[in-house]
């Protein structure tokens, strides 16, 4: 905070000030604590007065990009329990993968005055930053592990699971392997597993092929579409598919036996976050797992930490890894 002040060239209770009651601060001098806080990349984290106190709610907002994909109920059941054994409660959002839907719901979850708040992607936009710094809550990303998380991070490195997926099956022999994801453009966690996918392939002399990378749509049947389109439907076929998601990866399979192909003969599939039928289709899913749930339960115990001023919970960015598990997919 001394920092800002000095940035700002005004005193430190001028800029807790704007901070817990930016109505009662003069417009160009907040304007100035704003542009001070955005500079400096400041993050106010001084809550061991306990934010309930100041009119908080006894609820914590989560904002999900969406309801309909059962990838994110296990990191919100974790949050939620977290949060019971404290007396909070969580309120949830859906943004339908769209950054102005996000923008706009926590917007109206701060009017709320929640104790806290959890997002799947990392908060960038200055504007929204400048916002949340005045709201002076905990702000825990859970969908990726930030460098700089604009408070609080837990959760794992996309880029480091995709590349350690890519290097299982250029281990097992394959060299065309193909990608498939969500667009980039909707989520960051797309980008960042295409990059790990593709470092991990120039790590073994073969530069992406991008006939063999696609975008899909939600659901099963995008995944059996992207499978046939890149082994049916391409001059050099792949001869493997890492899916960016166990539901795209599902319908690979499903598709693989409407095709009449074997799974891994002509093609081999793999997918990413090991939901509970990966292991029960036929060929068994080879996944990377992640702990969904210990995601949304550590980030419930950081809130509350913080929200307590605990002084042990220093650590900004928690990363809690990921698994591959090997099936016979591959």
């Amino acid at each position: 905070m001394s920092d800002v002040a000095r940035v700002a060239r005004v005193s430190l209770m001028t800029v807790s000030r704007v901070l817990r009651e930016p109505d009662k601060v003069l417009d160009v001098t907040r304007e100035r604590v704003d542009a001070a806080i955005r500079q400096t990349g400041y993050v106010h984290n001084a809550l061991a007065g306990g934010l309930r106190s100041q009119g908080r709610t006894k609820v914590v907002a989560a904002v999900v990009p969406s309801v309909r994909n059962s990838l994110f109920a296990g990191t919100l059941q974790g949050l939620a329990d977290a949060l019971r054994a404290d007396g909070l409660r969580l309120a949830l959002g859906d943004s339908d993968y769209s950054k102005a839907e996000e923008t706009a719901l926590i917007r109206a979850f701060l009017s709320l005055r929640p104790s806290g708040l959890v997002v799947h992607d990392a908060i960038r936009s200055t504007a929204l930053r400048s916002v949340l710094a005045r709201a002076a809550i905990p702000v825990v990303e859970v969908g990726d592990l930030s460098r700089r998380p604009f408070d609080l991070a837990v959760s794992y490195s996309n880029r480091l699971a995709a590349a350690t997926m890519t290097r299982h099956l250029l281990e097992r022999g394959y060299r065309r392997i193909g990608f498939v994801s969500l667009s980039p453009r909707l989520t960051r966690r797309a980008l960042e597993r295409l990059t790990g996918f593709e470092t991990a392939l120039r790590e073994a002399g073969l530069e992406p092929d991008p006939e063999l990378i696609a975008e899909a749509q939600p659901g099963f049947a995008e995944g059996g579409r992207t499978l046939v389109e890149l082994v049916a439907r391409r001059a050099r076929p792949a001869d493997a598919v890492f899916f960016a998601g166990d539901v795209h990866g599902i319908g690979a399979i499903l598709e693989a036996r409407r095709q009449g192909w074997d799974v891994p003969g002509k093609v081999a599939i793999a997918a990413f976050d090991d939901v509970e039928i990966a292991p029960e289709i036929t060929p068994a899913l080879t996944c990377l797992r992640i702990p969904r749930y210990e995601i949304g339960f550590e980030a419930g115990r950081r809130i509350i930490a913080r929200l307590h001023g605990d002084p042990d919970e220093s650590t900004r960015a928690v990363d809690l890894g990921f698994r591959l598990i090997v099936r016979a997919s591959t």
